[in-house]
């Protein structure tokens, strides 16, 4: 019996602790879609990124603040109840305002008595401020100004995330490619190989050449390792930027690069990019805390509103009346009236300090704001001259690959005519293998150009549609 008490307990405690232990371990991250596109990634990674859930929280915070800020319009009500026993031995005199000595109140008694009596004590104090000088207006722009600071970090932090995801994508698909190129690099030189082998076997041609054939074979085969390494490397960074621990399963991008768009995603208004706004948004910031400083050194208007009680186990002549006397309230007083508050005059001097730091950090923002706006038009520029210049690199890679191709079938001929030398034939292999690769690399420095364009514009909705349509 006593078991199975002992065991039901347990289980309401784990179930009691069960929330609390899954709120410690943290969200379970979402599982990534496999095979991975590229529009999948980059959508992935704008939902689950850990720095994209801090700018979240961080719109959140702003906007409880911007509601904290805002309660300095309602009224405040202050309440007490107060029990207390002890000595009334009161003396006339002035105390200095301090912390230390509670305060007494009633006739000074001519002897001191160490009896003690109840006393009691209610109150109530309503204070409101039907009207200000622009503080509370200030600190509530203020307020709005950090959430929209938050906003505009949010998105321009969305599409940094993206940016990073789309390049480390991009960097896995050239990885693979150039692992392509040299695993078709390595079966052409193994093939010559062999011939040369057979040739010089045959005393059709000399030794010297075999191994050189086979030293390039070999050559081939530590570049394909190393072209091996580069792609698990570029997954692990594909990983990372993903922020997830899992190892992505990337889609055939076969169609992405065959497949190249003709068109652009349309670009945006400068004014709204994300990098422009979070500037702007830190210029209002600064220029509101000026306006809160401007605000404070103004008087404020308070109607105050008061209701108190007092009770006391002593009697005006001294006499200690004894036994619960003093528990319950004797006295009652009411009080309304109109409280105008001033500033401390000497706190001027210091006001004005802070108001010139916050006029110079206003001014500074704004420079700020300037230089990143020629920043964003420079990186525009630069932006559509490089996804130009690879579309039209991209158009122009299947003449240089035929060509390559024809040369080294014409001197893998010459060369088993016996009309040609090795070297001929292992330099227009090796220009076949290069022209592959930059080939296969043009293709996706176009969507690497197309995505450079997006992020500059931050056209990245209309470049995600654009991928999904070609995946």
């Amino acid at each position: 019996m006593r078991a199975g008490v002992a065991h039901a307990l347990f289980a309401l405690l784990w179930l009691a602790a069960a929330p609390h232990a899954a709120e410690a371990q943290g969200p379970t991250a979402a599982p990534l879609p496999s095979p991975l596109t590229l529009d999948e990634a980059l959508r992935y990674a704008a939902d689950h990124y850990p720095s994209l859930r801090v700018a979240v929280e961080e719109i959140t915070a702003a906007t409880a603040n911007v509601e904290a800020t805002r309660t300095a319009y309602l009224p405040r009500l202050d309440a007490l109840w107060q029990s207390n026993r002890g000595t009334v031995n009161n003396i006339t005199g002035p105390l200095l305002p301090q912390s230390v000595v509670p305060p007494i109140s009633g006739p000074p008694l001519a002897t001191t008595s160490a009896s003690s009596v109840w006393g009691s004590a209610a109150g109530a104090l309503l204070s409101w401020e039907p009207f200000d000088l622009g503080l509370r207006a200030a600190s509530v722009h203020e307020a709005e100004a950090a959430v929209t600071r938050a906003r505009a970090g949010q998105a321009l932090t969305r599409l940094q995330v993206q940016q990073a995801v789309g390049a480390a994508y991009l960097s896995v698909m050239a990885a693979r490619q150039a692992a392509v190129a040299a695993e078709a690099d390595l079966a052409r030189r193994e093939v010559l190989a062999r011939t040369a082998r057979t040739l010089a076997d045959a005393q059709l041609r000399p030794g010297a050449e075999a191994a050189r054939a086979e030293a390039e074979r070999a050559a081939a085969h530590t570049r394909l390792i190393q072209a091996r390494q580069t792609v698990l490397v570029a997954e692990a960074l594909l990983s990372r930027t993903l922020g997830t621990d899992a190892a992505p399963t990337l889609a055939e991008s076969q169609a992405l690069l065959t497949r190249l768009p003709a068109d652009t995603p349309v670009a945006a208004d400068t004014a709204i990019h994300p990098l422009l706004q979070v500037q702007q948004a830190a210029v209002d910031l600064a220029t509101s805390r000026d306006a809160v400083l401007a605000a404070s050194f103004r008087p404020r208007f308070l109607l105050q509103g008061s209701t108190s009680a007092r009770g006391s186990g002593a009697g005006p002549d001294g006499s200690l009346e004894g036994g619960t006397s003093g528990l319950w309230l004797d006295r009652v007083n009411w009080a309304a009236g109109v409280q105008v508050v001033f500033p401390n005059l000497f706190d001027v001097v210091g006001i004005r300090a802070r108001r010139q730091a916050a006029t110079a950090t206003a001014r500074a923002e704004q420079a700020r704001l300037d230089e990143r706006r020629l920043a964003l038009t420079a990186e525009q520029r630069a932006a559509e001259a490089f996804a130009q210049a690879a579309g039209e690199i991209a158009r122009n890679m299947p003449l240089q690959v035929d060509a390559a191709r024809t040369s080294e079938a014409q001197a893998r001929a010459r060369f088993e005519a016996g009309l040609a030398g090795i070297v001929e034939v292992a330099d227009s292999q090796a220009l076949l293998a290069t022209t592959e690769y930059q080939d296969a690399a043009a293709r996706v420095d176009v969507w690497r150009g197309l995505l450079g364009r997006a992020v500059a514009f931050d056209t990245m909705d209309a470049f995600i549609a654009l991928v999904r349509g070609r995946e």
